[in-house]
């Protein structure tokens, strides 16, 4: 079960875990050390992409986004924080969109139909008190798989690769997307936010990944004067708080750690 929700009998807070046989996790580190290399030899991935990248860590994706948001700070901006949570995350992502992906990185022809290969005529068994169920698989990757995190990223690539405003940075850890924007007034801080997440929407239609707009929160800084509320969009208006969590660090509006050392203490 997710963490906190031990005692939920809906099917989507289990983590189930994919047993796979010793040769095939043998072939998934083959092939994926092999594209990884080839990925990172060629300068691929976005520099925006923290997770499951090497040297890379929470730590240094939380740093970019502070880092950008104290650039607004010192000159004086209005400052947003879009918080943007997949549905499925990596059991949502589309082998068609990753085979494009290879595709459009030059991978190797070799690993290419290795990996079509690899997510062709796939199935999963589930077995419980003596009954066991099977069905076809079209998407996604198990839990538990050494290939999973890794062709998410380069899923997740196009998303990071969009041509967002100087004004906007987009930040990622695997699937944990942050979406921060900058901008002198309030107004112009919303209109640029729902510009950029019009490019994220249209992005996520047609790959097929669906955000929850219900988990995906929008936290902005206060500012004499200019107290109001900020109407971002992901299909339905976003929910403004006063915290976000993001990688585990509790952010606050003033963009502080206040309420996060707090939170430690308890």
């Amino acid at each position: 079960m997710k963490p906190g929700k031990e005692n939920s009998e809906d099917v989507s807070k289990f983590r189930p875990i994919s047993l796979l046989n010793t040769r095939g996790e043998v072939l998934e580190k083959l092939l994926i050390n092999r594209i990884n290399h080839h990925v990172f030899a060629h300068d691929i991935m976005n520099k925006n992409q923290y997770g499951f990248t090497p040297q890379r860590s929470t730590t240094d994706a939380t740093m970019a986004v502070k880092g950008f948001v104290e650039e607004g700070l010192a000159a004086g901006e209005i400052r947003v924080l879009i918080s943007l949570d997949v549905k499925g995350a990596f059991d949502a992502a589309r082998w068609p969109s990753i085979l494009n992906g290879l595709k459009a990185y030059n991978c190797p022809k070799i690993l290419y139909n290795l990996s079509k290969s690899y997510f062709g005529q796939r199935s999963a068994v589930l077995s419980f008190n003596n009954v066991s169920i099977k069905r076809k698989v079209t998407k996604g990757s198990p839990q538990g798989s050494y290939c999973g995190p890794r062709y998410w990223n380069i899923l997740y690539n196009s998303l990071l690769n969009i041509q967002f405003t100087k004004s906007s940075k987009a930040v990622a850890f695997a699937d944990d997307l942050i979406l921060a924007v900058r901008k002198e007034t309030i107004r112009a801080a919303e209109n640029i936010s729902n510009f950029e997440m019009s490019k994220i929407t249209a992005w996520s239609r047609n790959n097929k990944i669906n955000f929850n707009e219900d988990k995906s929160k929008v936290i902005k800084s206060r500012k004499r004067k200019e107290n109001k509320e900020i109407n971002i969009y992901l299909n339905k208006p976003l929910q403004q708080v006063s915290t976000i969590k993001y990688l585990g660090i509790v952010i606050d509006n003033k963009f502080k750690f206040s309420e996060h050392i707090s939170s430690r203490k308890k």
